[in-house]
C-alpha cells in the first residue's frame, strides 16, 4: 500500500465519497471538498453522506469542507469526481489553488458539454502540458465500493509514475486497481456505457426478453470499437475494465442511473419524470449528443447511439426506435478492418 498522502477529492456525491472513504481507509490524509454544507456536515460529524450513501458508514478519519482552498492546501493528489457538466468549471476553479507538487486525477465519465472534447483535452487546456493527468474509469457502482464490496478499476494516464501513484493510493484488499496509458480509449469506454445503458434498460422496460439485451450489449461493444478504431484509441482498453466491464455492469445492473432511466422510458414513462424520480445526474442525457457529434466528425455509423440520441431528445418513440434497429440490413458482424 503507498505512504500516506494528503488527498483532496472534489465532489461529494455517491461516487465522490465513495473514493473518498477509500482511501481514507487506507490511511491517507482524505478532505472532501463539496457545495452542499449540510452534506459537507454530515460527513464531518456524523461520519455518512445521509443524501448519497445513506445508511453507509464512513471514516472516522475522512474529513469534509465547503472551502475548496482549504481541501486543497498541501494536497499530494487532487482527484475529480464531479458531472462531467460541471467539469471544466471545476478545473478552471482549482487551477491556481492546486500545489505545484499535486497531480490531477478525475473519475467523471463523459465528454465537455457543448463540444464534445474528452475531459483529458479539457484538462490539458486548463492545467498546462506540465501536469500530470489521469482518468480512474471501470465497473464500479459507488454504493458498493463504500460497503467495500470487491471492486476493480483501470486508472490511465499521460504520466506512468501518476497513473502509479494514483492506482497505488486506491488499491487494497478488496479494491484493484489496473494502470494503463490510453486515455483516449478508457474515457470513450467510461462515456459510451451510459448512453448503451439507456438502450438496454429501453428494452428491458418493454420486456422484450434477455436475449434482447445480450444483444444490445454485444452490438453496443461493437460501436464502441468502430468508434475507438476511428479515434486511435486501443482496442484492448475497450475489451477490459474500462470498456465491456463498465458496458456489462452498467448495462445489467440496477444500481446504474443511465439503465433506471431506460426503464422508466421502456415502461412509458416521460424523460422529465423519470430524471426526477431518479434525483440525480444521469449523464447519458448530454452524453448521448457528445457521442454522436464524435461519430458524426469520423464518419462512424452508430446505430444503437443513435437511436438512443433520438428518444431522449423525444424525436422517437422506444417502440420507433426498437423497429428502426431491427429494420437494418443484414450484414457481417465486424468489418475486415476494425482490428487492423
Amino acid at each position: 500500500m503507498a505512504d500516506p498522502m494528503k488527498i483532496a477529492v472534489l465532489g461529494a456525491g455517491s461516487w465522490g465519497t465513495a473514493l473518498a472513504a477509500l482511501m481514507a481507509r487506507h490511511d491517507h490524509a482524505v478532505t472532501l471538498w463539496g457545495r452542499d454544507a449540510a452534506i459537507s456536515a454530515a460527513i464531518d460529524q456524523r461520519h455518512e453522506n445521509t443524501r448519497y450513501l445513506p445508511g453507509i458508514a464512513l471514516p472516522g478519519n475522512l474529513r469534509a469542507t465547503t472551502d475548496l482552498a482549504a481541501a486543497l492546501a498541501d494536497a499530494d493528489l487532487v482527484l475529480v469526481v464531479v458531472p462531467s457538466h460541471a467539469f471544466t468549471e471545476t478545473l478552471r476553479t482549482l487551477a491556481p489553488l492546486r500545489p505545484a507538487r499535486a497531480g490531477v486525477a478525475w473519475a467523471t465519465k463523459g465528454f465537455e458539454t457543448g463540444s464534445g472534447r474528452f475531459l483529458h483535452e479539457v484538462a490539458e487546456d486548463i492545467l498546462g502540458p506540465e501536469v500530470p493527468l489521469a482518468v480512474v474509469t471501470g465497473p464500479s457502482f459507488a454504493k458498493e465500493v463504500a460497503l467495500n464490496l470487491p471492486t476493480a478499476v483501470t486508472v490511465h494516464g499521460n504520466d506512468a509514475a501518476f497513473a502509479q501513484t494514483v492506482a497505488e493510493v486506491m488499491h487494497g484488499p478488496t479494491f484493484r486497481a489496473y494502470t494503463g496509458e490510453d486515455m483516449v480509449g478508457a474515457e470513450l469506454g467510461g462515456a459510451m456505457k451510459n448512453v448503451l445503458a439507456v438502450a438496454t434498460g429501453v428494452a428491458d422496460g418493454m420486456q422484450l426478453g434477455l436475449n434482447a439485451r445480450a444483444g444490445l450489449i454485444t452490438r453496443g461493444l461493437n460501436e464502441m470499437l468502430r468508434l475507438s478504431a476511428a479515434i486511435g484509441a486501443k482496442p484492448e482498453t475497450l475489451m477490459g475494465l474500462a470498456g465491456l466491464g463498465d458496458l456489462v455492469l452498467t448495462c445489467t445492473g440496477d444500481l446504474s442511473r443511465n439503465r433506471r432511466l431506460g426503464l422508466a422510458l421502456g415502461r412509458g414513462q416521460s424523460l422529465q419524470d423519470a430524471v426526477r424520480e431518479i434525483g440525480q445526474v444521469v449523464e447519458s442525457v448530454q452524453t448521448a449528443d457528445e457521442v454522436m457529434r464524435q461519430a458524426e466528425r469520423h464518419g462512424v455509423d452508430l446505430p444503437i447511439s443513435s437511436a438512443v440520441r433520438s428518444v431522449l431528445h423525444g424525436d422517437l418513440t422506444p417502440t420507433d426506435g426498437l423497429q428502426q434497429l431491427l429494420a437494418r440490413e443484414q450484414k457481417p458482424e465486424y468489418p475486415e478492418t476494425l482490428f487492423k
